[in-house]
């Protein structure tokens, strides 16, 4: 099933399938590791859902709601 990453549910997983966006943020993203074919794990969200932490290539990166929101997951696992 395909989501993106801010909708996921607090200790969902998921394998990153496409990044949206252009120029600068989409480089950022790239930057900090979130790329198609890594695994994210959904660890925490805030009370209003921005910001959001996830952990990815074993270190724990946190995302505003809309740079999560250029990200598509496969979800893989986890509560539903």
């Amino acid at each position: 099933m395909m989501k993106k990453l801010d909708e996921l549910i607090v200790g969902e997983t998921g394998l990153i399938k496409s990044i949206e966006g252009e120029g600068k943020i989409r480089r950022r993203l790239f930057d900090m590791g979130v790329t198609p074919g890594a695994s994210v794990y959904l660890r925490k969200k805030a009370p209003l859902g921005d910001p959001i932490e996830i952990t990815i290539r074993n270190y724990e990166l946190t995302l505003r709601k809309d740079e999560a929101n250029l990200v598509n997951v496969d979800v893989l696992g986890g509560k539903k």
